[in-house]
């Protein structure tokens, strides 16, 4: 199957260390990239370098055959980033937080607003949804920003750390939703300290700290 996402010679330094180099991996619809390392390995680098957060890096990214710094766009309209913080705003109601996202990812739904209100029902939010984000726990305002992922389909989805502050119930929801969206077609590149549990293919970008890695896709 042709590959959405191709690195070719990959690699980072950060403060004079070497995080990774010469890193070559392909990631194709319905593939999902488990990537592993211990803290200060660059997986949250990796991660944003892909997304198009950070442009320090050597190497070359593709995205559908073409150059990722020329097509940075076509991109920007296939992905979902859900960063290791929940990024919502808390003076913000949890609609008001969706509505935001969707004018920033440039969502272009004719039923947009019926998405949010049913996005916030998938994560166990009916009854929230016109409550200010600074007075739901820690938990809830997790299923907020997991709200997104449930707003518009997304070819892929890029996660660092999504199972922060959920409770088991959350992770075998979210497990259950990273699985649907990899056998539907999807491709998934995480970070994640839980184990994950899925059925199906689980490929792995191990990165060792030391400036090495090991791909198994």
């Amino acid at each position: 199957m042709p590959a959405l996402l191709t690195a070719v010679g990959l690699g980072c330094e950060r403060d004079d260390r070497v995080l990774f180099s010469a890193l070559d991996f392909s990631l194709a619809a319905g593939q999902l990239a488990w990537i592993e390392g211990p803290n200060g390995s660059g997986k949250t680098t990796l991660l944003k370098i892909v997304s198009g957060q950070f442009a320090d890096y050597q190497g070359q990214l593709y995205w559908q055959g073409n150059r990722l710094d020329r097509h940075a766009r076509a991109l920007r309209n296939e992905l979902l980033y859900l960063g290791h913080q929940s990024g919502v705003k808390a003076g913000l109601t949890a609609l008001e937080n969706l509505a935001w996202y969707q004018a920033l990812a440039e969502y272009a739904a004719p039923d947009a607003e019926q998405r949010r209100w049913q996005a916030l029902a998938t994560v166990g939010l009916s009854g929230f949804e016109d409550v200010a984000i600074e007075r739901l726990s820690a938990g809830q305002q997790r299923r907020v920003a997991l709200a997104r992922l449930h707003l518009e389909p997304r070819a892929l989805w890029i996660l660092d750390e999504p199972f922060t502050a959920i409770d088991a119930a959350g992770v075998k929801q979210l497990e259950h939703w990273i699985a649907a969206h990899r056998d539907a077609g999807g491709a998934v590149l995480v970070t994640t300290h839980h184990p994950l549990k899925l059925n199906g293919s689980v490929g792995r970008i191990r990165l060792d700290g030391r400036g090495g890695h090991h791909v198994e896709l």
